[in-house]
């Protein structure tokens, strides 16, 4: 039997309750492949499964994304084989290991201009961009949008999008290094929240009249100005609680603030589907390996260091992707 490293969550709290267990894993199911993992992405919605935002049934494995190698088949798997590259960001939560099985019609083959790293760091965050870009609100050229935390993951990956579009992106970020990182892959204007008073300089910037959608992953902090940074029937798009989650409001406020929409879209909801997720997938590794999108993998951290690696995305010290190497 094949043993496997793995992570697990017995109760909800800080990073401290992750802890590295050893276990055996059995022959792949019917339907499954075992995965040799060779890279695991790190994303802030694992951070929403370890502190019991998202509830999940204790104990519980940990992460969403990885690529890595396939080592075994489980019976009635066709179209893959033993060394096929393939990558996942959808599917039971467990990614955050060395080895594990896991459902085959849930994995996308890698293409050879895309690295192992790239892939890990890439599908959650890059498809997430797409569906926020391509479907939530598909932009449109000569438009102008605001997009929060513009030097995260998601963000460096929105930015260089919107520009392949014609789209001019408004970002906001927390230092000047930051706004320095989103304008050198493609953010128009970049606004220090920290030290501007977002709303206002969004409205100085689209001579009054504010954005037509307002993409926002910070959550608490910013749903206010996220609001009055919108146009006449704006749409906010809150996505993400990265600042905590938004508070319980009036439906009367979207009314007075100009007759605004509201989304909370979720990834699953636009790639559960298996035809519309390779398609997603085809457009993105399409734009990295034609160089449109570059992948930034700013952070490694080995897996048995995976404490810090939640203490530093938490706190914010990460600028781009991070991920974890079994």
């Amino acid at each position: 039997m094949t043993r496997a490293q793995v992570v697990r969550v017995h109760g909800f709290g800080g990073p401290e309750v992750m802890a590295l267990e050893t276990e055996d894993l059995p022959d792949p199911g019917p339907g499954e492949v075992r995965l040799r993992h060779t890279a695991v992405g790190l994303n802030f919605i694992d951070c929403y499964h370890r502190s019991g935002l998202y509830p999940m049934p204790l104990p519980t494995g940990i992460g969403l994304e990885a690529a890595g190698v396939i080592e075994a088949l489980g019976p009635g798997v066709e179209g893959l084989a033993p060394g096929d590259r393939v990558g996942y960001c959808i599917g039971p939560l467990g990614a955050y290991g060395d080895r594990r099985n896991f459902p085959a019609e849930l994995l996308m083959k890698l293409p050879d201009g895309v690295s192992d790293e790239d892939a890990a760091s890439l599908m959650l965050q890059g498809l997430t961009a797409w569906y926020l870009l391509r479907r939530t609100y598909p932009v449109k050229a000569g438009e102008t949008v605001l997009f929060h935390a513009a030097a995260g993951g998601v963000g460096l990956i929105a930015c260089q999008w919107a520009k392949h579009l014609g789209v001019r992106l408004i970002g906001t970020a927390g230092s000047p290094e930051k706004a320095e990182l989103a304008k050198a892959h493609g953010a128009a204007e970049v606004i220090l929240y920290r030290e501007e008073d977002v709303a206002g300089r969004v409205r100085e910037l689209t001579g009054g009249k504010g954005v037509p959608v307002v993409y926002d992953s910070v959550g608490k902090d910013t749903w206010e100005g996220s609001l009055d940074s919108l146009s006449v029937r704006g749409l906010m798009v809150t996505f993400g609680n990265a600042s905590g989650p938004v508070p319980a409001f009036s439906p009367g406020v979207l009314s007075a603030k100009g007759s605004l929409f509201l989304t909370r879209p979720t990834l699953f909801h636009y790639i559960g589907d298996k035809a519309e997720r390779d398609a997603a997938a085809a457009e993105l590794f399409d734009l990295v390996a034609r160089g449109v999108i570059r992948t930034n993998v700013r952070q490694r951290f080995a897996l048995t260091d995976v404490v810090a690696a939640h203490e530093a995305l938490e706190g914010r010290r990460t600028v781009g992707s991070t991920v974890l190497l079994p």
